[in-house]
């Protein structure tokens, strides 16, 4: 069963950190469709939140169609995000773990990580899009 932290300091509110780390469980194979996602009752005594924030996520999961309330039983994944074979992940989970141990290592916290991280997945969808755009502008001026 998952288990959510809610970080207050990230500025992000806390009904999408739980559908953000809901759909990060369902894209690593933590959660497969019939699953139980923990009840309300439970995210809040975990977690120290109102349970309408809880319930404000989920309802956004069904919402996106990737959980299904069963009243009197609770709330059930109804599909994943990923994709059919999760053990091909395992090398480059393996490579990316050593990765960050190297990060660490060279001190850098968790922060620094995303923020790298992020950057350099920002640098690769501007040059897998670079190409698509400059014949688009091609096109466009040889008309």
């Amino acid at each position: 069963m998952i288990e959510y932290r809610i970080d207050r300091r990230s500025g992000v509110a806390t009904y999408l950190q739980i559908v953000q780390q809901t759909k990060q469980a369902l894209r690593l194979g933590l959660l497969q469709p019939g699953d139980k996602l923990p009840t309300a009752r439970e995210v809040v005594e975990a977690t120290a939140i109102n349970p309408n924030t809880v319930l404000k996520a989920y309802r956004e999961l069904d919402r996106e169609g990737l959980v299904e309330p069963r009243p009197g039983l609770g709330t059930f994944v109804r599909r994943t995000l990923g994709n059919a074979d999760a053990t091909g992940d395992a090398a480059l989970r393996a490579e990316l773990g050593a990765w960050v141990d190297r990060a660490f290592g060279a001190g850098l916290d968790r922060e620094d990580v995303t923020a790298l991280m992020g950057a350099v997945l920002d640098t690769y969808e501007q040059r897998e899009s670079a190409p698509a755009e400059q014949a688009v502008g091609g096109r466009e001026g040889s008309g």
